[in-house]
């Protein structure tokens, strides 16, 4: 039988080797990702400056326009296929290509995994659309069945951008010390992210499950990955701070401002360049879609200086 004393003891020496561990295993994942984030500051991606963007001829505008070449991917769970009748008929027709990517049933498209492993999937997903898709795309933009996106100003943003560089970019959140895009907000990798990406992707040992303790979401685990590679969250804004990537619907977001704001609610909730909207039901998104692409003003002239032409068939309004 074990005295009062020595069970303390045990306590004790049960306790101190529990705290080692711990402070171990977060200091190793401290040093293995300090070195890369030690000197970085918030990054605000923003579109070209109107006056710059007027003085680009217009052949160059011709060659830029039709370079940015955007591969949409729509990542949900099953239930979620019934948003891909109506997300064909709206918003991604005006992607180069889209395509649904849904985890726990099997297609074409399709991959059979475990419901409660996004990450996994994620990293799956990224790899397939890359090996498949690499060589025809240079930007790649990752959404939920939720979203709506106006891809004709996600292009605006990216047009003085060269996808041969390193970027990913979206709404950004800082967790820690680690800055990461939401999901919810829509994540877009260029093409060199995509094959530094893909690299890491096959050393299952730096794109692993990084979660120690509790479990890390899949935007948070692909920041964490990105890193390994150089690769830095950006977050998207216009040329007045507001963010262009949005986690919540138009509609939410409107009423969020009217309380906190009543005097500025359209020009203080969302700007004029916005790429993303969250939360939205499939009547919702068709809603935004007439709000967006049909409905004109009588007599109004659009004289747009640039002009992103669709892909060869297709039916965008």
């Amino acid at each position: 039988m074990v005295s009062a004393s020595g069970a303390s003891f045990l306590k004790g020496m049960l306790l101190g080797s529990i705290s080692w561990v711990l402070i171990t295993m977060f200091g190793q994942v401290h040093i293995r990702h300090g070195a890369q984030t030690g000197d970085h500051e918030h990054h605000h991606l923003r579109p070209p400056n109107r006056k710059d963007f007027l003085n680009i001829s217009e052949v160059t505008f011709i060659e830029l326009s039709k370079s940015i070449r955007v591969f949409c991917i729509i990542f949900g769970e099953t239930e979620d296929e019934s948003y891909w009748d109506v997300l064909k008929e709206t918003w991604t027709k005006h992607c180069d290509k889209a395509e649904l990517y849904v985890y726990g049933t099997k297609n074409d498209n399709l991959f059979n995994i475990e419901r409660n492993d996004k990450w996994l999937q994620m990293r799956r997903t990224y790899k397939y659309v890359f090996e498949k898709y690499g060589n025809s795309y240079n930007w790649f933009f990752l959404a939920l069945p939720t979203t709506f996106a106006v891809i004709e100003n996600l292009k605006y943003l990216l047009f003085t951008r060269d996808a041969s560089q390193p970027f990913y970019l979206g709404h950004t959140v800082i967790s820690g010390d680690l800055e990461f895009v939401t999901m919810e907000g829509g994540i877009v990798l260029s093409i060199e992210s995509m094959k530094r990406l893909n690299r890491l992707l096959n050393n299952s040992e730096n794109c692993a499950d990084q979660s120690v303790i509790w479990k890390l979401s899949e935007d948070k685990q692909l920041a964490i990955c990105l890193k390994y590679a150089g690769v830095l969250a950006e977050n998207a804004e216009d040329n007045e701070g507001r963010d262009v990537f949005n986690t919540k619907s138009i509609v939410h977001l409107i009423q969020e401002h009217m309380s906190n704001n009543p005097g500025q609610v359209v020009e203080g909730c969302c700007s004029d360049m916005a790429i993303t909207f969250n939360g939205l039901t499939p009547q919702k998104m068709e809603v935004m879609m007439y709000g967006v692409y049909r409905l004109r003003a009588f007599g109004h002239h659009y004289n747009d200086t640039l002009v992103f032409l669709p892909p060869n068939g297709s039916k965008n309004d």
